[in-house]
């Protein structure tokens, strides 16, 4: 995926591709309100991820993720903080949330 300037244009770019959903980050897993559904590490893919940081303080980071739900077949985003503002998760979303090497 083309790499995007800023985080709103980012998530444009997704939208458009229809990555429509928005996902919350639990510690254990992913939840979407729109369906009232919760997605374990096994459910769900991460396809791609944009990481941003603001102009003014490198502190202020966040990560935008494209996620693929496998079943209910859901396609969204997730935008988190990282760094010392990361949500605590468990190993299993933390190595989720990861994208294999390629």
């Amino acid at each position: 995926m083309e790499p995007s300037d800023t985080l709103s244009s980012a998530l444009q770019l997704l939208r458009g591709r229809g990555y429509t959903e928005d996902f919350n980050l639990r510690p254990d897993c992913l939840y979407c309100a729109a369906y009232d559904l919760q997605l374990r590490p096994e459910q769900f893919q991460v396809d791609s991820l944009f990481r941003f940081e603001g102009p003014s303080d490198p502190a202020d980071q966040s990560i935008l993720y494209a996620i693929s739900a496998i079943e209910p077949g859901l396609r969204g985003v997730l935008v988190n903080a990282y760094g010392v503002y990361a949500d605590p998760l468990t190993a299993a979303m933390e190595a989720r949330l990861r994208l294999p090497p390629r």
